[in-house]
């Protein structure tokens, strides 16, 4: 995937996927912390409000058929489309030649994954292609409350869902790069299913610490990993005191 020259420049070469993939991406701390519930806008303070990390975040988001947001990710955000020129606006016309270069639509598509139903209908990402994933309980919650352009998607009567539910909700959609901005309880559920095939992740340069249960989320939330899953690393870049990795998961993580 060719990235438009501007982008190439900056990133140091082109970033290449699989046909089908799943890619998630995170910022961390030194100490593993992604988010701080208490603080506000957390996500931005764990990764120091670094351009760098913003620009990679646009290059991911132009990249991708959909963008996986969890109803914790879409409440803590209650301003962002998730696109990717709103992330990083100096690069806005090089995302955009980006996705028409690749035959993508303007945006990618936003998916929610929400198993109660319980999202503002007023959150502006609803009003542009917006997909919810919900319970039919969440479906019914629901019905006549968002706006026509989100369509709304029951995944069955249980309340939590499974990787491959999810994967393959987005899958039927034609959705073939896949990118989670969800939380870590999402993408533990992700990791279980074996359905991530990379990672990107940034290391900020900060110590978060703990100041008690719930107190700090991590990486990996709610979900027993043990046997390990399996990563190989593809890169590393770097700049300033940030450091951002990429790496292959799970079964891609064994391959050669």
């Amino acid at each position: 995937m060719p990235l438009p020259e501007e982008l190439a420049r900056i990133y140091g070469g082109d970033l290449r996927f699989a046909d089908d993939c799943v890619y998630a991406n995170f910022v961390a701390t030194l100490d593993g912390v992604v988010s701080i519930p208490s603080l506000p806008n957390s996500n931005a303070v764990v990764a120091g409000d670094n351009d760098a990390d913003r620009f990679l975040m646009g290059v991911l988001r132009a990249l991708a058929d959909v963008v996986l947001i969890g109803a914790g990710v879409l409440r803590a955000s209650p301003k962002s489309t998730w696109r990717a020129e709103q992330i990083y606006p100096p690069a806005a016309d090089a995302y955009a030649r980006l996705r028409a270069s690749l035959d993508l639509p303007p945006a990618p598509e936003i998916a929610v994954v929400c198993g109660w139903g319980h999202i503002d209908p007023d959150h502006p990402v609803l009003r542009g292609r917006a997909l919810v994933l919900t319970s039919d309980r969440g479906m019914t919650r629901l019905e006549n409350r968002l706006p026509d352009t989100a369509v709304v998607v029951s995944l069955g009567r249980q309340l939590r869902f499974t990787g491959d539910a999810i994967v393959d909700a987005l899958r039927a959609r034609g959705h073939r790069r896949i990118l989670s901005e969800a939380g870590p309880h999402t993408f533990g559920t992700l990791l279980r299913a074996d359905r991530v095939d990379e990672l990107f992740l940034t290391s900020s340069p900060f110590l978060a610490g703990d100041a008690g249960e719930g107190s700090r989320l991590r990486l990996v939330e709610g979900a027993d990993l043990v046997p390990l899953v399996a990563s190989r690393l593809l890169s590393t870049r770097r700049h300033g005191d940030h450091l951002f990795s990429r790496y292959a998961v799970g079964v891609g993580a064994q391959s050669t």
